[in-house]
């Protein structure tokens, strides 16, 4: 497996439409993916002392982090919109090999900050709502 780029890992937002058309979040420097999953043990007296998981059981969800320089752009206004209403929406990160994961995400974190002589930056935070599609 070869080493792939972080600038060729990025998050695009859906533009509401059906079909769904993503845009890049422009300006970001850093992207983050985490896949959580709850275990639901099955362990009993014929365990022989081990514990026992149920595969497929529990819940799993995506979080994804992200931070980088405001640019103004249509998709950091949506994201924005989004967070600002609450709303669920598309989102999906792409990756150099052409790899994808796709689903509807909640903001649950848009951070903005400046400095006087410096960039004005964001970070922000997305939590999975349903199935997360792998492809």
């Amino acid at each position: 497996m070869a080493a792939e780029k972080g600038s060729a890992f990025l998050l695009k937002v859906g533009d509401g439409a059906t079909p769904v058309a993503f845009r890049t979040v422009a300006g970001l420097r850093t992207t983050q993916m985490s896949i959580n999953g709850d275990a639901v043990a099955i362990t009993s007296k014929d365990s022989g002392g081990w514990r026992e998981l149920l595969s497929g059981a529990g819940v799993r969800s995506v979080s994804v982090s992200a931070a980088g320089i405001f640019m103004g752009s249509a998709a950091e206004a949506r994201v924005k919109a989004s967070a600002l209403a609450g709303v669920i929406d598309d989102y999906r990160l792409s990756f150099e090999s052409g790899e994808t994961i796709t689903g509807r995400f909640l903001v649950t974190r848009l951070d903005y900050a400046g400095d006087v002589n410096g960039e004005r930056s964001y970070t922000l935070a997305l939590e999975s709502s349903g199935a997360v599609v792998h492809a």
